[in-house]
């Protein structure tokens, strides 16, 4: 905020219609237990979160868990029981170190990336451009980790409309729904996902969890799309991996891959 400008009331700055808002206020809604405008998941009942993924679903090779969680919905519950949740519907897998464009490539293990040396299940998140975050999930395999890129935003978009437009430049145009989490750091953005959330375990923290909607069946093969990794072309012949993964067609998906979509229709037709 300008040096001079009027600081906002926090009935202001909760004003869902309002762009420009302190991220301080926001974390405080999200974390003040006394907030009146408490959005529960219609699964939450008497604390028995019996949708949420366990241990076992995080257990699996990189590859496979970046594709098994398209479709999944990631909640971010706050002190005050509000609940934000978005379905995943773009990751991009690193398979640790094997792979050159992952931060644990060669087996490299730092400060920084020691989440995806731990547990399956177990949430990365990094910094980039010194001001943006990305959340990862630690997979199997040694430094293995899927990147969430984006989600579809199902519940308490209000919230992370204020969220969004805290990081937006003065006067920016109102997000619609279907931009508030459509790329890795927006997602971090319009759920609150915070650095301190690295190393938390997705399967056990009570703040963050993923699950399963129910009577939703998992993406099938041919709703899936399987494209180079983005931003990474420094890194050559890795960067053309097709390890991406993400939903044909839905409107949330950061980046489209035309070419990578007509392949895999012709493979899904060579197969029929």
């Amino acid at each position: 905020m300008m040096a001079g400008r009027k600081r906002k009331t926090p009935q202001e700055a909760l004003n869902p219609t309002e762009l420009k808002v302190s991220p301080v206020k926001l974390n405080k809604k999200c974390d003040n237990p006394q907030s009146p405008e408490t959005e529960r998941s219609h699964y939450f009942i008497k604390n028995d979160l019996q949708h949420r993924l366990g241990e076992d679903f995080f257990n699996q090779p990189c590859l496979s868990l970046a594709k098994a969680l398209l479709g999944k919905v990631l909640v971010r519950r706050c002190a005050d029981g509000t609940e934000l949740r978005g379905r995943i519907v773009e990751t991009e897998a690193y398979l640790g170190g094997e792979d050159n464009a992952s931060h644990s490539a060669g087996g490299k293990r730092t400060e920084r990336n020691t989440a995806m040396f731990m547990k399956p299940g177990t949430i990365y998140v990094y910094p980039i451009y010194g001001i943006y975050l990305c959340m990862n999930v630690s997979s199997e395999g040694e430094g293995a980790a899927v990147l969430l890129r984006s989600l579809e935003s199902l519940q308490g978009q209000p919230l992370m409309r204020q969220l969004r437009a805290a990081r937006r430049r003065e006067g920016a145009r109102q997000l619609k729904d279907k931009e508030l989490s459509n790329g890795p750091s927006k997602l971090c953005q319009a759920l609150n996902i915070l650095r301190c959330f690295d190393r938390r375990d997705l399967a056990s923290d009570p703040d963050v969890w993923l699950e399963r909607e129910p009577d939703t069946n998992s993406a099938e093969p041919h709703d899936i799309v399987s494209a180079p990794r983005v931003g990474i072309e420094s890194h050559g012949e890795w960067a053309m991996k097709p390890w991406r993964f993400y939903l044909r067609g839905h409107p949330c998906v950061s980046v489209v891959n035309k070419e990578a979509e007509r392949q895999s229709v012709n493979v899904t037709n060579n197969v029929l």
